[in-house]
């Protein structure tokens, strides 16, 4: 089947069979190996992407879901200054990475703050509930989502949350 969607910010069209994970897709055919297949079952979070608008696992998506979306991946996202900004965040508050869920994790404080500009502890912890990690500090990440938050209100709006 011919596939057409757009991956980080470009139309692409792809030759595949309907049944395969779109994280075979982007690592196979694209040379996109940001999001690394772990579980494979969708529990663990190392292969999220943001899929039109929301966090998902990539292993979970199969190839006839994606047309017509959008897809951004971590290394269309590493291209932002939204990016950067967590990215310093995180390392300004000795929040962990293993570098195995720090995909996961960056895209999903993406998606989180894209909806939600000021987020509570709990709205963070939820939206997070979906990244499995063993390398990060539940507090240094709250603490690092509510600096970002500030952060991004600060440079899109001249004020804080």
């Amino acid at each position: 089947m011919t596939i057409n969607f757009i991956l980080n910010g470009e139309d692409v069209v792809f030759r595949t069979e309907a049944g395969v994970r779109l994280i075979d897709i982007l690592r196979g055919s694209f040379g996109l190996f940001g999001s690394k297949p772990g579980c494979l079952t969708g529990q663990c979070g190392a292969c999220s992407v943001i899929f039109n608008g929301n966090v998902s696992p990539a292993c979970l998506i199969p190839a006839f879901k994606i047309k017509g979306s959008e897809i951004i991946t971590i290394e269309g996202f590493s291209q932002t200054i939204e990016y950067q900004e967590i990215i310093n965040t995180f390392a300004d508050k000795h929040l962990g990475n293993c570098g195995y869920c720090e995909a996961g994790k960056v895209l999903c404080t993406e998606a989180l703050l894209d909806k939600n500009p000021s987020p509570s502890k709990e709205e963070i912890l939820m939206g997070f509930s979906g990244i499995k990690c063993r390398c990060t500090n539940i507090q240094r990440l709250v603490s690092a989502i509510d600096a970002i938050a500030g952060l991004r209100q600060r440079r899109l709006h001249g004020r804080a949350s």
